[in-house]
């Protein structure tokens, strides 16, 4: 009996163990299933899966109607892992051709221990898959047998390269990206964080290595950048570049830029320099070409600045534009002579006719009128020594120093356009002032933008600051109609049709390797059509050799481009009269007698 209480009492024992047992399992497993099963499938997920970086879409750059200047399109890095490479001289000498390489250098960058190495850069999907198909037409030939000289170990890194579809038109503006996808320059520089997308990420399952076909799965949605449209016309970028490339090579000049501009929006429609560059291939290219010189370089404008003596004589009511001068070939201010162009006896002119001609002593007398400070002013109300506000990257202020540091000659200097500097936009913007009746808008390339759905949010409105009153705007804009009839220093920039207004310079140009004056900067101002503007076109020549006067150098690029904008732009042929002011003395008293006999026949 005791025998059988002890063996019940075993039996017990073991079965409450068994049940202990049984029980910690089941705890264990509904621990491991339910309650960190999530912790389990990630750690069993990390060793059979890799996380990988998805490249995002850059931004596209666009034109007003969308024609695109700069977009990324699809492209691969070849890269392997040199340890899995069994025979570099055989891959090299498949690769090769393939890739565009030195088979020499495609052995190199095989051989070794990394596990990582890139061996070619942005490669095409067609490249990557004729690729693929030699090593597996090559692996398959060599048949069973020989499997252990088959060749892999190289794999795709998807991502995305840049693309210029419209090469050099319009390089200096919009820029380039380096190899690891940042803006460099231009646009590519100074919008970079707008333009460039958010990465996503996705996992894949590897096999030594390598990605498992069809095992990707996205973890984080690639985010595409915001698209970029200008306020630029491809078409009548074209004509501009064309038109300033021929020039700047007929006259073997440094450089050349032209800009078109809305003066009611400040709307930019073209942006041409020559020389520019490709931003597709710009490993030989030199910084100096990677500028934009309308925003960064600076030049003393010479007669185009006479526009601003005679606003700011206009608005402070010290002339009229028949108001009449003498006007000798030269004059001495303190201790320096200064002299027009050509030899010439006392003239009796108006601020009309010195802005005809381009009289320099004219410009001179008519800056006695104002005190330095009020000059001054209006220099400083034109935008001269201030940003634009264009946001374009690296622009300059230009140069204006301070009116309490003018000299005796300062004033007669700056009254006919030297003595200072200005950008070409500072410069197309004090005529676009003119053009829109006083009011001065800043220049801007950016009409909206579109977000990774596409939704486009156009820019927002530049606000006006008046400079000059209408009346003034309108006198002036008057005067600068001569300046392009046959009596005018650019008879070449007239448009059959229209009326056309606008003014010439011919600058003595700073060379920066003397410090010294030497060569000229030639241009030509203008808008069209002059009694109702609607476009501003200012071209620049630097240095141009041999004939070197801004009529005869700008005048007729500023007629093509303005000629095929008008044209393009569906703008009705001028329908009012030009009635000139006079130009001089003579011309003044017959206006006069005229208009005293009128009067004599009314009563």
């Amino acid at each position: 009996m005791a025998d059988f209480s002890l063996s019940r009492s075993r039996i017990g024992i073991l079965l409450f163990s068994v049940l202990f047992f049984l029980g910690l399992l089941v705890l264990r497993l509904v621990d491991i299933q339910a309650v960190q099963a999530h912790t389990y499938a990630v750690r069993a997920a990390n060793e059979m899966s890799t996380i990988s970086v998805m490249p995002a879409l850059r931004g596209s750059i666009t034109d007003i109607n969308g024609v695109e200047f700069a977009r990324s399109v699809s492209a691969i890095n070849v890269v392997v892992d040199q340890t899995l490479i069994s025979d570099p001289t055989k891959f090299a000498e498949i690769a090769a051709p393939i890739l565009s390489m030195k088979s020499a250098d495609v052995a190199k960058l095989v051989t070794g221990k990394r596990r990582w190495n890139l061996v070619a850069r942005n490669v095409t999907p067609a490249t990557w898959v004729s690729l693929k198909n030699a090593f597996a037409a090559y692996n398959q030939g060599l048949g069973r047998k020989d499997i252990s000289k088959r060749l892999f170990g190289f794999y795709p890194e998807r991502g995305y390269t840049r693309e210029y579809p419209s090469g050099d038109l319009i390089g200096s503006l919009v820029g380039f990206v380096n190899q690891a996808g940042v803006g460099a320059t231009g646009l590519e520089s100074s919008l970079n964080t707008m333009l460039t997308g958010v990465e996503g990420k996705y996992s894949y399952a590897n096999g030594y290595g390598a990605e498992i076909p069809g095992s990707q799965q996205e973890l984080v949605t690639a985010k595409t950048g915001t698209t970029v449209r200008l306020t630029i016309d491809r078409d009548v970028q074209w004509v501009a570049s064309q038109a300033i490339s021929d020039a700047v090579k007929a006259s073997h000049a440094i450089s050349g830029t032209v800009i078109v501009m809305d003066p009611r929006t400040g709307q930019i429609l073209a942006h041409a320099t020559a020389p520019t560059f490709d931003p597709n291939n710009t490993k030989n290219v030199s910084l100096a070409l990677m500028r934009n010189p309308s925003v960064q370089d600076v030049y003393e404008p010479g007669s185009t600045g006479k526009i601003v003596t005679m606003s700011a004589a206009l608005e402070e009511n010290k002339i009229t534009p028949t108001t009449t001068f003498n006007v000798p070939d030269s004059i001495k201010v303190s201790r320096r002579t200064f002299r027009d162009h050509e030899h010439h006896s006392v003239e009796q002119l108006t601020p009309t006719g010195i802005l005809a001609i381009s009289s320099n002593v004219g410009a001179i007398k008519v800056g006695e009128t104002l005190s330095n400070s009020t000059l001054y002013g209006y220099l400083k109300k034109f935008g001269v020594g201030a940003n634009t506000g264009s946001g374009l990257p690296g622009e300059s202020q230009g140069v204006l120093p301070d009116v309490a540091n003018w000299s005796g000659t300062t004033a007669p200097t700056v009254a006919f356009g030297q003595g200072y500097s200005v950008t070409a936009m500072q410069a197309t913007s004090i005529f676009a002032t003119i053009a829109n009746d006083g009011v001065r808008v800043s220049p801007t390339v950016i009409a909206g933008t579109s977000d990774s759905d596409g939704h486009f949010t156009p820019s927002s409105t530049r606000d006006g600051v008046r400079v000059v009153s209408s009346a003034t705007a309108a006198e002036l804009r008057l005067m600068m109609e001569s300046v392009v009839s046959a009596n005018g220093t650019a008879p070449e920039a007239a448009i059959p049709g229209y009326r056309v207004a606008g003014k010439t310079g011919t600058a003595q140009r700073v060379d920066e390797t003397c410090h010294c004056y030497r060569g000229y900067t030639a241009s030509f101002i203008g808008f069209a059509p002059a009694d109702k503007p609607r476009y501003v076109i200012s071209v620049t020549i630097q240095g141009p050799q041999g004939i070197h006067w801004g009529g005869t150098l700008g005048g007729p690029v500023f007629k093509k481009v303005m000629s095929f904008v008008l044209e393009s732009r569906h703008v009705s042929p001028t329908n009012t009269k030009f009635i000139p002011y006079p130009l001089n003395g003579s011309q003044v008293a017959k206006m006069q007698s005229v208009a005293v006999g009128a009067l004599k026949g009314k009563h």
